[in-house]
């Protein structure tokens, strides 16, 4: 009667922790990161030998070994590497909008357009006040533009590197949380619901890690997660329970770089992937569109100004500077403000000579300023539009690399309510062989 009081609690207190396994995974079917636990039922064997005594030894109930993590470790890499693709994409496309707004923001193609369509206007008569004071009034408001567009561009690169600090920032946070799961790893029982709680917070931490940067991870055999940044060659980020610092500097150039700090030096990350890869794509983008730009502007501000001083104005002196040049070629300051300043004559002409705005006309084919302003905008828009088609493609991956991954790891509550109810039944089942063993044992007992 004992060994059938034995199998009978066993199977109770068994069956309770499947029960108690089964309801947590109900209780968390949406809870994001949570991964289904199985609890592992196993029999207890009997003594070694078939035999002892001359009687037959049967099993002696069940156990539960451990709690069953369900996880595939290639789907969730899978998930972390198209989350990666998706951010740099999705951190790229945010700063090639910018730089459009900003580049769009000033019309600085429409000014250039007022300004040499108003010089036409001073060469039909070149005597007139009324049309030199519009030549002004537009030349104001292409350097205006300029300028504008300019600083644009500037505060860009000042938002780019608040961005690329909080990244970093919560890089660094990210590793460290994830060396104290590893050491919680390290101290928890293998097969316990407290090593499956730890997995699924490395798990939801790789996850994050992985929007800033793509990562290379491996594991032990307890579960601790190995972390290089980067690609498969990178510097370790996360090594148990240490990580290292993450650092980004600018370049003189208008380039981003990241560097990770380690008790054995420091070493270069160059992201592939995630939000720090599109950091680093935006600033390219940045420091190219700035490029571009003061090539233009200082093209314009020097060609209008050797044609203004190749001419002669309305008194017949030499024409004077138009425009000047501040800390950066695209700081430009309207310099004339006499109308009658405008070199419309060449040398030698009278005040109704126009022959010098010939020149300016030349200079406006020659130097394709307008064409090329479009050109640049244009060229940030087609970019922006293939990255939008790029990340549309990529979200599907991603959700198609989740739906995979939620597929092994997932709650499916069907499935666990035909679990409930198996081992409800199961631990009614075992109860009663509790009770039979107590009414056979007393019905012994009572004999006589």
């Amino acid at each position: 009667m004992s060994d059938l009081l034995g199998i009978g609690a066993s199977g109770v207190r068994a069956y309770q922790s499947a029960l108690t396994t089964v309801s947590e995974n109900i209780a968390n079917a949406a809870t994001p990161g949570y991964a289904k636990r199985t609890a592992d039922l196993r029999e207890v064997a009997a003594p070694v030998g078939v035999t002892a005594g001359g009687r037959v030894q049967t099993g002696q109930g069940v156990t539960v070994a451990g709690v069953t993590r369900s996880a595939d470790a290639l789907r969730a890499a899978d998930v972390r590497t198209s989350s990666a693709d998706l951010a740099r994409s999705e951190t790229g496309i945010a700063w090639l909008d910018r730089i459009e707004t900003a580049l769009t923001g000033n019309q600085l193609g429409d000014r250039l357009t007022g300004f040499f369509n108003a010089a036409k206007s001073v060469a039909a008569d070149p005597s007139a006040t009324v049309p030199r004071t519009a030549l002004l009034e537009q030349a104001s408001a292409v350097a205006g533009s300029f300028t504008a567009t300019g600083k644009a561009l500037d505060g860009l690169d000042a938002n780019l590197d608040a961005t690329a600090g909080s990244a970093v920032t919560t890089l660094n946070s990210l590793g460290a949380a994830l060396a104290k799961v590893n050491d919680g790893l390290g101290r928890a029982q293998p097969g316990s619901n407290g090593a499956a709680q730890l997995a699924d917070q490395r798990d939801a931490i790789l996850d994050q890690i992985s929007a800033i940067s793509d990562v290379s991870v491996s594991t032990d055999g307890i579960g601790r997660a190995t972390v290089k940044l980067g690609n498969a060659g990178g510097p370790d980020f996360v090594t148990g329970n240490t990580s290292g610092e993450v650092t980004f500097t600018r370049g003189s150039d208008g380039t981003v770089a990241f560097a990770l700090q380690t008790p054995a030096g420091v070493a270069t990350v160059t992201p592939g992937g995630g939000a720090l890869a599109g950091v680093i794509d935006g600033a390219a983008r940045i420091a190219d569109a700035r490029v571009t730009l003061e090539t233009i502007a200082t093209a314009f501000t020097n060609g209008v100004n050797a044609v203004q001083a190749g001419g002669r104005d309305l008194d017949g002196n030499p024409g004077a500077t138009l425009f000047t040049t501040g800390t950066s070629p695209t700081d430009l300051t309207l310099t004339l403000t006499d109308p009658r300043g405008i070199a419309a004559a060449a040398v030698g002409g009278g005040p109704r000579d126009n022959s010098n705005l010939k020149n300016l006309d030349t200079l406006r084919t020659s130097g394709a300023f307008e064409a090329k302003t479009t050109a640049l905008i244009s060229g940030n828009a087609a970019t922006l539009n293939g990255r939008k088609q790029i990340a549309d493609a990529q979200s599907a991956i991603r959700d198609n690399a989740v739906a995979a991954r939620d597929a092994v790891s997932g709650v499916n509550l069907d499935s666990e309510a035909v679990d409930l109810l198996r081992f409800q039944q199961a631990y009614s089942a075992a109860s009663r062989v509790i009770q039979v063993a107590r009414d056979t044992l007393q019905s012994i007992l009572d004999i006589r």
